[in-house]
Formats: C-alpha cells, sequence, structure tokens
C-alpha cells in the first residue's frame, strides 16, 4: 500500500520533523511505502492550506491508497470538514489513518472513532475561542496598574468638576485683587498672590 503522510503545525517554533518520523515508523513496521511526505505551518482551522491542497489534487489523480497523520486534528480540526474529508476518502478508495490514536477508516470501528476523536477536536477549540473572548471582554478598563476603580466617564467627569469648582475660585479672587483671569484648555492660571490666598481654607470661606 502506497502512504502518503501529512504533517502540521501551526507556527514556526513547532516541529514536524517528530510527526514525520512517527508515521514513517508506522508504515516500517507494516511493510507500506511511503508515496511522499506533505508539510504545512499553517493553521488547523483554515480548510486551505498549501501542502494539504497539493495532497487532495495527488489523492484525486489516484497516487496514493492511504493518507496517514500522527493524530486527527492534524487534518483539520472542524468535525464538518473532516467528515467531508473522511467522504471524498472514501469516495476516492482512500484509507485514512491517524497513527497514534488507532484510526483506520477501512473499518466500521476505525470510522465511529474518527468521528468521536473529531467531534472531541472541534468542542476543544471551541472551548479556546470561549475563553480568549471571556478574557478579552474582562481585560476592558484595566490598564498596566490594574482594573480601574472607577469607571473611565466617571472619572473623566470628576475631573471636569474639580477644574469647575477651582475656577470658581479663582475668579473670586482675581475680582478683588484686580488682575486678569485666563482658563487654558487644561486648569487656571492666576498671580501668585491669588494662589497664596487659596491655600488659606479661611481665605476660601470668605470668597463664599
Amino acid at each position: 500500500m502506497r502512504i502518503a503522510i501529512y504533517c502540521r503545525v501551526s507556527t514556526e517554533e513547532q516541529d514536524a520533523d517528530k510527526q514525520e518520523f512517527i508515521c514513517k515508523e508506522y508504515c516500517k513496521r507494516n511493510n507500506w511505502e511511503v508515496y511522499k511526505v506533505y508539510k504545512d505551518v499553517w493553521s488547523g482551522i483554515k480548510t486551505t492550506r498549501p501542502a494539504f491542497n497539493k495532497l487532495l489534487e495527488d489523492m484525486r489523480n489516484f497516487e496514493f491508497n492511504a493518507i496517514m497523520v500522527t493524530k486527527l486534528d492534524r487534518l483539520g480540526r472542524s468535525l464538518q470538514h473532516l467528515l467531508s474529508l473522511i467522504d471524498e476518502f472514501n469516495q476516492k478508495k482512500v484509507q485514512f489513518i491517524a497513527a497514534t490514536q488507532n484510526i483506520d477508516t477501512s473499518t466500521s470501528v476505525g470510522k465511529l472513532q474518527m468521528q468521536i476523536m473529531g467531534a472531541f477536536a472541534e468542542y476543544e477549540r471551541n472551548i479556546i475561542s470561549e475563553r480568549t473572548k471571556e478574557g478579552l471582554r474582562r481585560a476592558v478598563g484595566v490598564g498596566k496598574r490594574g482594573r480601574d476603580k472607577h469607571p473611565r466617564k466617571r472619572r473623566k467627569d470628576k475631573i471636569k468638576r474639580n477644574i469647575q469648582v477651582k475656577s470658581f475660585y479663582y475668579e473670586r479672587v482675581c475680582e478683588r485683587c484686580g488682575k486678569s483671569y485666563k482658563t487654558p484648555k487644561y486648569g487656571s492660571k492666576v498671580c501668585g498672590g491669588c494662589k497664596g490666598a487659596l491655600k488659606n481654607p479661611l481665605g476660601k470661606q470668605n470668597l463664599t
């Protein structure tokens, strides 16, 4: 039997050589011929991958009798996609083998195992996705120093209110000393004497 080996990793930091070694050893024990090794550095969620597309093209040209991977999730993580692939494999009389999971679709038990493992692979992916989204939702309003004690809008309103109170006292002081008063974009500007008066709590009481 001629075997096409498919290996897939998600990132460049991962190594597909171990997958290749396991599959070749499996073929060697069963005296099967290795037709070709296809390798992808691609997410399993994607149904279109360079080496995987080449694998399917060669399968449709009847270049081999079986496709082998180390685990079912190397082929894909969507149960619907996996089932459609297995259906096509069966139509082309091509067996599917997962070397480390004892899955062989040439038997009814192997087909059942494939469906169960595929369901768990999709369940695991959905759980990871839900946890990631939940973490992103919780991260809203959290800075480098941790979560804000108050919502951002309330903090802005408090700052604005403090500036308005401060401006009220500045205006009253400037009226008494006869100096000009300016209100820049952020805060207020008065003379040094007025600032000194505002620091005195009794001075503030006399202004109200």
